[in-house]
């Protein structure tokens, strides 16, 4: 009984015209199954052209006003890390306890807190 419907399902329109799916057509000989797997929770969108026609085109994932508020965000986020590299020259840094470089030798050393200076 599923090797007839999973046929009937496949050629069911054949005559008029030609079923696409993923950008493949689906030939009347073949077996859904030969296409889709053996997956039976699996469920495909079929598209049906005429015969001889190209696949038929695919559809947009997103609206023109989605990609517009999705430009805008990646422009204004851009602009802000602009501004932010340019407020930052980076050496602020440089005079940070954690950044220097021979503080694990110093540490290991037991020399951390050592002040050289007259008191």
């Amino acid at each position: 009984k599923q090797w007839y419907q999973r046929r009937v399902a496949i050629t069911a329109g054949i005559d008029s015209g030609s079923l696409w799916w993923a950008g493949k057509e689906l030939m009347s000989d073949k077996l859904l199954e030969d296409y889709v797997g053996k997956n039976e929770k699996t469920k495909i969108i079929v598209k049906l052209a005429k015969k001889g026609q190209q696949a038929p085109g695919r559809e947009q994932q997103m609206s023109e006003e989605q990609k517009k508020q999705m430009m805008a965000w990646q422009y204004r986020k851009q602009e802000e890390m602009k501004k932010l590299h340019e407020a930052d020259d980076g050496d602020d840094y440089y005079n940070s306890a954690w950044a220097n470089p021979s503080a694990l030798k110093n540490q290991f050393q037991g020399i951390g807190n050592v002040k050289w200076g007259p008191r």
